[in-house]
């Protein structure tokens, strides 16, 4: 649902830069021999040569739409270029296309705020950058205009006057002004866009998103459109409803059908408290809001993406009708999030919180309900094969409120997973392998889960999953605290612990594992035994600690407070991987244990098990 914001008290100059062509652009710099071809990007399904998800400009001039396929294109223009995109698990790879519009992102948020809208548009604040200019520079001072400035189109100029003339004007408002420096910044932007990366962009310059959004695509390629506050009306006034954001789907189509608003101009003809009482308090006043080209929303400052996903449809017959085919899509679409995840973390330092399954279905005719496949979601764990583990039981709990209780035959046509709720990593965060290097460490509280790296400390049930309660993942997120490392996690049954190394002669600064771990101190003189206690009596509550390096000194003792329980563990649930994650120093004790545990096989007893910290791989 669209949002009524007022508009701000300061005036604001905001740009919107639109790629031109831009999945054309990246092959044509890929494959320079393509430059100055008709050539448009196909998808990988080769059927009737491909449907067009591209278009170069000198391909449109010979009538070539993105509606098309490659042999309708072929049939309109004998010379074009079919380039198909790279593929990869069976489905498009745009990774390619990615790192492309970072570059490009890179060089425009020099100048001001910058939101990456999408792979190939960016909106931009330069209303400090234009202050700036305004007060040092105004264009009315410069000796010389660069050309691309000057071929600016600006809208709503009167009785012959030139761009030049308008940029220059000294009569003009404090809104104009700025809209002028803004022009110029502007220009200088796609110009040194075009010198670093070689794509053209087009773009829109206005005091607002909404505005600078209208504005880049009324002249492209490599143009660039100026709406000033007085050309506003006109704009809106012969804008077709559908050609607005938000406006292009149902609301549109009620006020078409149900208003007889053909543009936007037409919403001047009621009152806001009538489009309120039809269409609801927030939706009636934005929709009375934009007919006057207001429009509040801020440009977010946002260089990476709010959230990561990759999907793909199956239609017709190549829908999924089985589980095995599902799951094997599914499995393959968590792999590739997964490996942008990764990416993500490896570079940006952020972490994802929330994994979502989206998919598309069918029921066999006679069905009683029409139910939508449901979306799901749930806290995200990283790792292929637990996003994977995560989106079968996501998909399975969606497939049961899809079939209501029927056992009708079904079919899914699309599928997508995707990560959100995306932040940055907390500082001061350190992977588990510094919890065992110092004396004193603070663990969690019991409500922070471990449930990125480390094995799972609470599973998810088929119920859980089905509930409505997971529609809004934040209420069940853990909190991840992660360094760069990202190898470890707190444990969930920890507490503040404080504790010191026994006075022995040791290498300064290496304690045991087993001080990290209470009820007790196990002493390395009496390592335990497998599920039980140490080698000594249980009635023997006082333990000699002798010195390895220095036989001749004295041994130490420490009394065991007799109320503790006995730390223990199963030597099968060891994880050697893990272990060798682990200090050199700490590995050599851990397989100490395990080979005085194998010699030994006493009754097992209750109590606490270190599986719960070195769980092993579950295997599938």
């Amino acid at each position: 649902m669209p949002i009524a914001r007022p508009a701000p008290q300061a005036p604001r100059v905001i740009a919107h830069v639109d790629l031109d062509c831009f999945y054309v652009q990246v092959e044509q710099r890929r494959r320079p021999e393509l430059r100055g071809l008709p050539t448009a990007v196909v998808q990988y399904n080769a059927w009737k040569g491909g449907g067009l998800i591209a278009v170069g400009y000198e391909a449109r001039k010979f009538g070539v739409k993105r509606s098309m396929r490659g042999d309708e294109a072929k049939m309109v223009c004998p010379d074009i270029q079919l380039v198909q995109v790279p593929v990869a698990r069976g489905k498009a790879d745009l990774n390619l296309y990615r790192d492309a519009g970072s570059e490009v992102v890179s060089i425009l948020a020099a100048k001001g705020r910058c939101e990456r809208a999408s792979i190939d548009e960016v909106y931009l604040d330069l209303t400090a950058a234009a202050e700036q200019m305004l007060t040092a520079t105004p264009p009315d001072t410069l000796q010389e205009i660069d050309e691309e400035t000057l071929k600016s189109h600006v809208l709503g100029l009167q009785n012959g006057e030139s761009v030049k003339q308008w940029l220059c004007r000294t009569d003009a408002d404090h809104l104009d002004r700025l809209l002028a420096c803004g022009a110029v910044i502007v220009a200088e932007l796609r110009a040194e866009v075009l010198k670093k990366t070689s794509f053209t962009c087009s773009a829109g310059i206005a005091h607002n998103k909404m505005l600078a959004k209208l504005a880049s695509g009324i002249h492209k390629p490599a143009q660039q459109t100026v709406v000033p506050s007085s050309s506003v009306p006109d704009l809106l006034g012969s804008l077709p409803i559908n050609k607005m954001k938000q406006l292009g789907g149902k609301l549109g189509s009620s006020l078409q059908k149900e208003l007889g608003v053909a543009t936007v101009g037409d919403l001047l003809h009621f009152t806001e408290e009538k489009l309120q009482e039809l269409y609801g308090w927030n939706t009636g006043a934005w929709l009375w809001n934009i007919a006057r080209g207001i429009n509040g929303d801020e440009v977010e400052g946002r260089l990476l993406p709010k959230s990561h996903g990759c999907g793909k449809t199956f239609p017709g017959q190549q829908a999924l009708k089985s589980l095995s085919v599902v799951k094997h899509w599914l499995n393959g679409l968590c792999e590739e999030l997964s490996e942008r995840l990764q990416a993500d973390l490896d570079k940006n330092k952020r972490l994802a919180h929330t994994l979502i399954i989206h998919a598309d279905g069918s029921k066999a005719q006679g069905a009683l309900t029409k139910r939508k496949f449901p979306s799901k979601s749930c806290p995200l764990r990283y790792g292929t094969a637990k996003i994977q583990e995560d989106a079968w039981k996501l998909f399975e709990s969606g497939l049961r409120e899809f079939l209501d209780l029927q056992s009708s035959e079904w079919a899914v046509t699309s599928l997508s997973v995707s990560a959100s709720k995306i932040f940055p990593v907390p500082t001061g965060t350190n992977s588990i392998v510094k919890y065992f290097g110092e004396k004193q460490q603070s663990y969690s509280q019991t409500s922070e889960v471990c449930d990125v790296y480390g094995e799972d400390t609470t599973s998810i049930s088929s119920s859980e999953i089905s509930g409505d309660h997971l529609s809004e993942a934040s209420d069940l997120q853990p909190v991840n605290h992660f360094g760069e490392e990202n190898n470890g996690c707190h444990s969930p049954g920890m507490t503040h612990q404080t504790n010191k190394c026994s006075t022995v002669n040791r290498e300064k600064g290496v304690c045991s594992i087993l001080e990290h771990f209470h009820p007790i101190r196990f002493l390395k003189h009496f390592p335990p035994t497998v599920d039980g206690g140490t080698s000594g009596s249980k009635d023997e509550e006082t333990e000699s600690f002798k010195n390895e390096d220095a036989g001749t000194s004295p041994s130490h003792e420490i009394q065991v407070d007799q109320q503790r329980e006995i730390w223990r563990f199963n030597v099968e649930d060891v994880d050697l991987s893990i272990v060798k994650e682990l200090p050199p120093e700490i590995q050599q004790e851990v397989q100490t244990w395990i080979k005085s545990s194998k010699r030994t096989n006493p009754a097992k007893r209750p109590g606490s098990s270190i599986s719960h910290y070195f769980a092993p791989v579950k295997k599938s």
